[in-house]
């Protein structure tokens, strides 16, 4: 199973390191980086996209105006002052030519000269401040060590905190914004193309193209944590505008904001395209290699072709998320296209293209040969979303030593410890950690099994039918991410258990019924069911995280897979257990769970 990254689906796609022989060290500033006279009045931020919070294209504001830095003569010395400027320890690599997109304004340096030792860029060499021959499409960025500064006062660091979720393309989704380390939405209300435009800036896209209303990049969980924005479009950002804190009965998430952003154009998706399906959504993928007068059409190996790679191929032919990724298109006509120009295809999800992408490159290697095993997508403009109602997991949790004569069918399916098989049946018990599940689809399609009823396998113990044998895994891990107990919970029955007011439920399991969980429904899965549980018997006592992930082999296409992995904080003295502390993966700032995975468990009985 691919692990599933907290940041993956907010992140978009790593781009080019340059490093020369004479750059690979790191050097140390001659002293601590106090902000010196030659700093007082810049500000310092990272935009662009696709980028991570610790990388972007770089933006100084002097005397009020915000501008960007010419890739001109920059080097790995130049971008270590300025990551420790924005409040780093160190740069691991920087980029040219724009490769965050093109920024606005002036071009405040040009021919930066660092020897990577000073305290303030402004102790750099350059051409002079707004002196540069540069255009934008020169545009120098950094990659930043994701460490900080110990002490680092960042008032004049300006960071983006805010988040774009759900979105099927680039640069659109539902606003969350960052409160005392909690993500949380913004309520509708009074939203409009002011406020939107600051949202995009902030991001480092360009102005908004559309301010979204009524929850159309679908509904948020948790916090709701702005309402009446109001924003002139000149804010720095959102928490910029006057806003009003809300209170329960202000909003509900039916009335999350979301906005659409005007992109830069890349030009990615003439690099790509579909034939031979039944409409544009669908058909064998074919892609452009080659250079200048050597262009050339060709084929991708469907060898582990999976729904990650077709998320990133939909994405690229503008065509929102996968609804599949198929290994074999054999049923597709492939035309005159044959040749088969790129395998080992591996993607996290995240990437803007298939060449982001790993694989093998010129060395084309395919275990099947022939078109007729070759890639292909069908793509939609909806997907599901899938979110664990963490607080439940918190209040149900219990320990049970339950007999071994009472788990023979839950032996059957594998949901005991692998020491189970050498206990001596039908006499002693096994220690089981219960919790209650219930999952929510927060998306804009149903969640449906990816195989279809002829195909779903009858279980004669439990007497039920499997539609996907793995639904749900389940962790006991080490604070440093060591498992010491796991767990599965295949989807024997996927149903709408309760619904929002106003939606009706669409499917229940009784007589050989359709699976699934439409939107705004919820699954539950009670904590005294069997294999409902983790078998903690041979866990020694001490400090764990329990960690939950929802579509843990991506069998389903979902808009969101950053959300699907829940963790609490756990306390077992080897009689009892405390869960406390349980979120959504995306729930918490970088540094909040950072904080959260240093947890120091308890003394005495006593939770720290």
């Amino acid at each position: 199973m691919r692990p599933v990254s907290v940041w993956q689906w907010s992140l978009w796609g790593l781009l080019l390191c340059l490093l020369c022989r004479s750059c690979l060290g790191s050097p140390t500033p001659s002293t601590a980086p106090e902000k010196t006279a030659g700093s007082q009045g810049l500000r310092f931020r990272l935009a662009g996209f696709p980028r991570k919070p610790s990388e972007g294209r770089v933006e100084i504001q002097r005397a009020g105006e915000w501008g960007t830095i010419c890739d001109d003569d920059f080097t790995l010395q130049a971008a270590h002052v300025l990551c420790r400027e924005l409040g780093f320890t160190e740069a691991t690599g920087w980029t040219h030519s724009a490769k965050y997109g093109p920024g606005t304004g002036r071009i405040w340096l040009d021919n930066l000269s660092c020897s990577g030792t000073e305290r303030s860029v402004t102790e750099c060499a350059s051409r002079g401040w707004g002196n540069s021959d540069c255009t934008h499409d020169e545009d120098a960025g950094v990659i930043c060590k994701d460490e900080r500064l110990p002490g680092f006062s960042d008032s004049n660091v300006i960071e983006a905190r805010v988040r774009l979720k759900g979105g099927a393309h680039p640069g659109e989704g539902r606003v969350e914004v960052l409160k005392a380390g909690t993500w949380g939405t913004v309520c509708d209300r009074k939203w409009d193309l002011q406020a939107a435009s600051v949202v995009c800036r902030e991001l480092g896209f360009g102005s908004a193209r559309e301010a979204l209303s009524g929850a159309r990049m679908g509904q948020g969980m948790g916090a709701i944590h702005l309402s009446e924005v109001r924003c002139s479009g000149q804010e720095l950002s959102l928490w910029k505008c006057p806003h009003k804190n809300i209170t329960a009965e202000d909003c509900s998430h039916s009335q999350d904001a979301g906005v659409r952003c005007n992109l830069p154009y890349t030009g990615v998706e003439t690099k790509i395209r579909l034939s031979g399906g039944r409409s544009r959504h669908e058909g064998r993928v074919e892609v452009q290699i080659g250079g200048p007068g050597s262009f050339r059409w060709g084929l991708i190996c469907g060898d582990d072709w999976g729904t990650l790679e077709a998320m990133v191929a939909c994405r690229q032919l503008g065509l929102g998320y996968a609804n599949h990724g198929l290994q074999e298109t054999w049923y597709w006509d492939s035309g005159n296209i044959t040749e088969v120009v790129m395998s080992g295809v591996h993607c996290t999800g995240t990437e803007l293209s298939l060449d982001q992408c790993a694989h093998h490159g010129t060395h084309v290697t395919c275990k099947r040969t022939g078109s007729r095993f070759t890639a292909g997508v069908i793509c939609s403009e909806t997907a599901s979303d899938l979110l664990l109602h963490s607080a439940l997991v918190q209040e149900t949790a219990y320990i049970e030593d339950r007999p071994l004569h009472m788990l023979y069918c839950a032996a059957e399916e594998n949901c005991l410890a692998s020491s189970a098989r050498s206990a001596n049946w039908p006499y002693g018990h096994r220690r089981l950690l219960r919790f209650s599940s219930q999952i929510h689809n927060l998306g804009r399609a149903d969640f449906r099994p990816k195989a279809g009823r002829h195909s779903w396998v009858w279980h004669e113990c439990h007497g039920h039918y499997h539609s996907m044998d793995i639904f749900t895994h389940y962790d006991i891990l080490t604070p440093n991410g060591t498992k010491v107990a796991e767990g599965h919970k295949a989807s024997f029955c996927l149903e709408d258990t309760e619904c929002q007011e106003d939606v009706s439920k669409r499917y229940e399991c009784a007589n050989f019924g359709e699976q699934g969980i439409t939107v705004g429904c919820w699954d539950l899965y009670r904590h005294d069911i069997d294999c409902q549980w983790i078998d903690i018997t041979d866990v020694k006592p001490g400090n764990y995280i329990l960690q939950v992930v929802i579509n843990p082999n991506f069998e389903v296409a979902e808009s969101d897979f950053t959300n699907n992995a829940m963790k609490c904080n756990c306390k077992y003295d080897g009689h009892r257990i405390w869960v406390h502390n349980c979120h959504t993966g995306d729930a918490f700032s970088e540094e909040a769970n950072r904080r959260f995975e240093r947890y120091p468990g308890q003394t005495s009985n006593q939770i720290i």
